[in-house]
C-alpha cells in the first residue's frame, strides 16, 4: 500500500471509529427524550435496528448497494460475488485508495443508523418483534435500492456501473441528505400513520431524561464529523470543509432554532438547543462539501427554523411522530437538498453553481426530482411493509402492555428503580 492510501485508510479508520459514536449517540438521544417506563426500548430499537441492518448489509446489502448496477439501470446493485463480502478480504488496493473491506464498514453504519432514525416515531406502542422484521424488510427493500441510487458511482474505467441519481442525473447529495435522512423521515411518517397515536395524545408524558437526550445530542454531532468528513474517501480539500461547515451549520441551527423559540414561546429550551443543533447538521449533510462555510451557516440556521415550525406540524395534522424523526430529519433534510440549487459555491469541492452564483435553474430541477423520487418510493413501498405486518403478526402492543410501559413488559427491565428512590 504506496503513503496516499495508507493516510487516507489511517482517516478513514479514525471516521468510522467517530460515525460509530453515533450509535450510542442516537440511543441516548431517543431513551432521554422517551416516557421513563420505555426508555429502555427505545434504545434496545436503536441497537436492533442497527443490528438487523448489519448482518443484511454483510450478507448481500453491500452488493445490493454498491455492487454493479443490474442491466445497467442504476436501480440495484448485483450482490453475485459479494455475498458475505468474501471477495473484498485481501483485493488489491488501487494507489491512493482506500480498502474496499474499510468503505465497506463505513457504509454499513450509514445503513444501521439510518433504520435507527425510523424509531424515534415508534416511542411506547410498537412490538419489538415487528419492529425487527420490519427493519430487516426495510433496509432490504428501501435503504439498499434507495443507497444505490445515491450512493454507487460508476466506476472510473468503467467496470462498476452506480445508480441513476449519481451517475444519470448527477445529484448532488454528499452524505445522505435523500437516502439517509429524508429516507429515514418518511418511513418515520409511516409508521407512525400504521401505528396511530399513544394513549392520551398529544399529552403523553415529559421526556425521561432531558441530560441523558443532551449527552447524545453531543455524541451526534461527534459522530457528524465521521459521517460528512468520511464520506470524502480520504484525506482531502472535501473532507476540510465538510468537516468545518458540519460544525458551522450545528451551531447556526442551535442559534436559529433558538431565536424563534424565544419569539413564539417566550423561552429558550435546552431540548430546543439540540433539536436545532440536529436540525441543522441534519440540513448541511447533503451540501456539505458543496457550499462554503458562509453557505453552511444560512443552511443550518434555516433548516433550525424549518425544524422548529415542523414541529407542531404532528399535532394540527394528528400524526404522533413520538420523538420528532419527522421534524428533525424529513423536513431538514429535503430543506438541505433543495438548498444546494441556491447555494452551491463553485469554488467548493464540488465545483457546482448554485442560482445566487449565477448558476441555472438546472441543478435545483435536478435536486427536486432527486427528492421527490425517493420520496415517493419510500412511502409507497414502507407502506407496503407497514400493511403487511399489521396484517400478519400485527405492529402494536395491546393496550395493557402500553400503559404499563415496554420496558416491563418487553424487557423484564426497568432503566430507574424508582420506589428506591422514593424510600
Amino acid at each position: 500500500m504506496d503513503i496516499t492510501s495508507q493516510v487516507n485508510t489511517a482517516w478513514m479508520l479514525t471516521a468510522t471509529v467517530a460515525v460509530t459514536l453515533m450509535l450510542p449517540g442516537l440511543a441516548l438521544y431517543y431513551g432521554g427524550l422517551s416516557r421513563t417506563k420505555n426508555i429502555l426500548n427505545t434504545m434496545m430499537i436503536v441497537f436492533g435496528g442497527f443490528a438487523v441492518t448489519a448482518v443484511l448489509w454483510v450478507l448481500v446489502g453491500y452488493g445490493l448497494t454498491l455492487g454493479d448496477s443490474v442491466g445497467g439501470a442504476g436501480l440495484i446493485g448485483d450482490p453475485a460475488g459479494l455475498l458475505g463480502i468474501q471477495s473484498l478480504l485481501g483485493a488489491e488496493t488501487p494507489e491512493g485508495a482506500v480498502p474496499a473491506i474499510l468503505i465497506a464498514v463505513f457504509q454499513l453504519i450509514f445503513a444501521g443508523l439510518t433504520v435507527g432514525i425510523i424509531g424515534g416515531a415508534v416511542e411506547g406502542r410498537m412490538k419489538f418483534s415487528a419492529w425487527l422484521v420490519f427493519s430487516g424488510l426495510w433496509a432490504l427493500l428501501v435503504y439498499f435500492p434507495v443507497a444505490h441510487w445515491v450512493f454507487a458511482f460508476d466506476a472510473a474505467d468503467g467496470s462498476t456501473q452506480g445508480g441513476w441519481i449519481a451517475n444519470g442525473m448527477h445529484a448532488i447529495d454528499f452524505a445522505g441528505g435523500t437516502a439517509v435522512h429524508m429516507n429515514a423521515g418518511v418511513a418515520a411518517l409511516v409508521l407512525a400513520l400504521f401505528l396511530g397515536r399513544r394513549r392520551g395524545f398529544p399529552h403523553v408524558g415529559r421526556p425521561g431524561s432531558l441530560p441523558i437526550a443532551i449527552v447524545g445530542g453531543g455524541l451526534l454531532l461527534v459522530g457528524w464529523y465521521g459521517f460528512n468528513g468520511g464520506s470524502s474517501g480520504g484525506i482531502n480539500d472535501s473532507a476540510g470543509v465538510a468537516v468545518t461547515n458540519t460544525l458551522v451549520a450545528a451551531c447556526a441551527g442551535l442559534l436559529g432554532w433558538l431565536v424563534v423559540e424565544r419569539i413564539v414561546r417566550k423561552a429558550a429550551t435546552s431540548l430546543g438547543a439540540v433539536s436545532g443543533m440536529l436540525g441543522g447538521l441534519v440540513g448541511i449533510t447533503p451540501a456539505a462539501n458543496s457550499v462554503s462555510p458562509m453557505g453552511a451557516l444560512v443552511i443550518g440556521a434555516l433548516a433550525g427554523v424549518v425544524a422548529f415550525f415542523a414541529l407542531g406540524l404532528k399535532e394540527r395534522l394528528g400524526y404522533d411522530d413520538a420523538l420528532d424523526a419527522v421534524a428533525i430529519h424529513l423536513l431538514p433534510g429535503i430543506f438541505g437538498t433543495l438548498a444546494i440549487g441556491f447555494l452551491a459555491d463553485p469554488s467548493s469541492p464540488a465545483g457546482a453553481r448554485g442560482i445566487l452564483f449565477g448558476g441555472s435553474w438546472g441543478l435545483l430541477g435536478t435536486q427536486f426530482v432527486a427528492t421527490v423520487s425517493v420520496f415517493a418510493y419510500t412511502f409507497i413501498v414502507t407502506a407496503l411493509i407497514a400493511w403487511l405486518l399489521k396484517i400478519t403478526m400485527g405492529l402494536r402492543v395491546d393496550d395493557g402492555t402500553e400503559t404499563a410501559g415496554l420496558d416491563t413488559s418487553l424487557h423484564a427491565e426497568t432503566a430507574y428503580h424508582l420506589d428506591d428512590v422514593r424510600s
